[in-house]
């Protein structure tokens, strides 16, 4: 059975957990977990994934407050370059110091109004003195990757016709003509001879 410490995502939080007022600064990189994105568009497991923020204690557990940054790669949904930069999130979640139990007459957890239920709180390891930060750096970065990336905002494409990169050749164009209108073009061409003729 492995230790939480032993995780590349555990932050030792014992110092400032259930000291109110306490804060610990942390600045290091985490290799990415495994899950973010796919070969199409994502971070490629292991990547380093660089962290700065502080855990902050208060009385029932700790806010951490962060800026993540990753890279990740894609290929533009446009003109199909692969695209290679940074993607940076802000996370703030919450760690408590207890977790909800299941009531022991029905094995349900009591939500009370107002109290926090969503994707910002994680629990912390082995009685507080870890933060794993897997899930949170997860959780975060997937909720980040564009669903439509492209390399830059005015990427023009490629040519529909020809698949010509628009980017590189801004003129390109091809002269479409609608099958539709072939009957009033022979009219236009009859009428114009008629005009000329006499």
């Amino acid at each position: 059975m492995s230790r939480p410490e032993d995780s590349p995502w555990a932050v030792s939080v014992a110092q400032v957990a259930a000291r109110a007022g306490r804060s610990k600064q942390i600045d290091q990189d985490f290799p990415a977990p495994t899950g973010i994105g796919d070969k199409v568009v994502g971070i490629r497991e292991g990547d380093p994934v660089h962290v700065t923020g502080s855990f902050e204690s208060m009385v029932d557990g700790l806010i951490f407050t962060a800026h993540v940054s990753a890279p990740f790669q894609a290929e533009c949904t446009r003109c199909l370059k692969p695209i290679d930069r940074d993607l940076e999130v802000d996370p703030v979640v919450f760690f408590p110091y207890k977790t909800p139990e299941p009531d022991q007459t029905n094995g349900k957890v009591e939500i009370i109004a107002g109290e926090e239920e969503g994707g910002d709180t994680y629990p912390l390891c082995e009685g507080g003195a870890f933060a794993d930060l897997e899930a949170l750096l997860r959780d975060n970065l997937v909720e980040a990757l564009p669903l439509q990336p492209i390399c830059k905002p005015d990427c023009r494409g490629l040519c529909p016709q020809c698949g010509v990169d628009l980017n590189e050749h801004p003129d390109h164009h091809h002269e479409v003509l609608d099958d539709r209108w072939d009957a009033l073009r022979g009219l236009r061409d009859q009428l114009e001879e008629q005009e000329n003729g006499e």
